[in-house]
C-alpha cells in the first residue's frame, strides 16, 4: 500500500500532466485535487441518519455513504440478532463490500423502567446483543435511550443495569456505552418524582443532594466497564457546554456524535472547530455524524451536505 507521501508525488505528476494535456485533463486534475484535500480523514455515520431511504436499496446505498466519503458506520435497528429485518452477517458482508467498518451499534433492552422485577431480562438482552454483535466484529454496543430516572435513587439502579452491561459487553469483547440526548442533563433530588430541567433545576429550593442525570451516570458508573458516547448537538440543547465535559472527563467520553440542528455547520449552533481540537487533544478516534430530519431535500442529501462540510473543514484530519 502506497503511504501518503507517494500518494502526494504521484496524484502531483497526474495533476501537472493533466494540465499540460489539455482542458479536459484539467477538469481531471481538480478532481484529483478535490481528492487530495480529503485523504486519511476518518469519519463515520450512524445510519439512523438515513432512515428508510438505506433501505430502498440496501447495497446501493452502502456504496453512496462510501462515495461521499464516510468511512465507518454505527448501526441502528437493532433487534433479534437482526438490523432492520436484515441478517447482520449479511449486512456486514454488505457493508465490506462497500468499503465500510462498522464500529459501533445503537440498541435498546425492551424496557425503559428499570428494577429488580425485570433487571433479569435486560441482562439477557444485553446477553444476546453482545454476542450478535461480538459475531460481526463490532468494538463498541452503545444504548441511545434514557431509561426511566425520576430521582437519585433511580440513577443509582440505571446505573447498576449499565455496569451490569459492561460486564456482558467486556465478557464478549466489546466496550458498552451510553448516549445522551437532552434530558439527561435534567436534575433529580432523593425520593423525587420527575427530573427538573432548565432554569428550574437551579432554583434555591432544590434540596441537598440534587444531582444532574447524566453526572449521576458518570460517576456511578464502572470506568472499566462503561463508556460515554457524547452527542455534542443534544448537549447544547441540554442547555451545557460539550467542551467542558470533553475537558472533565477524557477517559470516559471515548466516542462523539457529531451533529447540528440540521446539515453541519448550517445553524451556527456548534462551535465544531474547539470541539475537534478537543477532541484530538482527548485522543478520541471515533465519531459519527448523525443528522435527524431537515427542512428540504432527501436525507441522503442532507448526509452528503454534511461529509462535504467535514472534508472541507481545516481543523478536521
Amino acid at each position: 500500500m502506497q503511504n501518503r507521501r507517494s500518494f502526494i508525488k504521484n496524484v502531483s505528476l497526474f495533476s501537472l500532466g493533466g494540465i499540460l494535456m489539455g482542458k479536459s485533463d484539467l477538469a481531471n486534475a481538480s478532481i484529483m485535487s478535490k481528492f487530495l484535500t480529503s485523504a486519511g480523514k476518518k469519519f463515520g455515520l450512524q445510519i439512523y441518519s438515513l432512515g428508510k431511504e438505506l433501505y430502498e436499496n440496501l447495497p446501493e446505498g452502502l456504496q453512496r455513504i462510501s462515495r461521499m466519503g464516510y468511512s465507518t458506520l454505527e448501526l441502528a435497528g437493532y433487534r433479534d440478532g437482526k438490523i432492520n429485518n436484515i441478517e447482520m452477517g449479511e449486512f456486514r458482508k454488505m457493508t465490506d463490500d462497500a468499503g465500510l467498518k462498522i464500529i459501533s451499534s445503537h440498541m435498546n433492552p425492551p424496557v425503559r423502567e428499570y428494577n429488580s422485577s425485570n433487571k433479569g431480562a435486560i441482562v439477557d438482552f444485553w446477553k444476546k446483543a453482545a454476542d450478535d454483535h461480538a459475531k460481526i466484529g463490532v468494538r463498541y454496543i452503545v444504548q441511545p435511550g434514557q431509561p426511566v430516572t425520576r430521582s437519585t435513587e433511580e440513577v443509582s439502579i440505571v446505573c447498576e443495569v449499565f455496569n451490569e452491561a459492561g460486564r456482558i459487553a467486556k465478557a464478549n469483547g466489546l466496550i458498552f456505552g451510553y448516549h445522551n440526548h437532552d434530558m439527561e442533563f435534567s436534575r433529580v433530588v432523593p425520593g423525587g418524582k420527575e427530573m427538573v430541567f432548565g432554569r428550574r433545576a437551579f432554583g434555591r429550593d432544590m434540596p441537598k443532594g440534587t444531582e444532574v442525570i447524566y453526572d449521576g451516570f458518570l460517576r456511578q458508573t464502572d470506568p472499566d466497564l462503561v463508556i460515554f458516547e457524547l452527542d455534542v448537538y443534544w448537549t447544547v440543547i441540554g442547555q451545557n457546554d460539550p467542551l467542558e465535559y470533553m475537558k472533565k472527563y477524557p477517559e470516559r467520553i471515548r466516542l462523539l456524535h457529531i451533529k447540528d440542528k440540521e446539515v453541519l455547520g448550517q445553524s451556527g449552533m456548534m462551535n465544531f472547530e474547539q470541539i475537534f481540537v478537543q477532541a484530538y487533544k482527548n485522543g478520541i478516534e471515533d465519531y459519527f455524524v448523525e443528522l435527524e430530519g431537515i427542512s428540504s431535500g432527501t436525507q441522503f442529501e442532507g448526509v452528503k451536505g454534511c461529509a462535504d462540510y467535514l472534508l472541507k473543514a481545516p481543523f478536521v484530519k
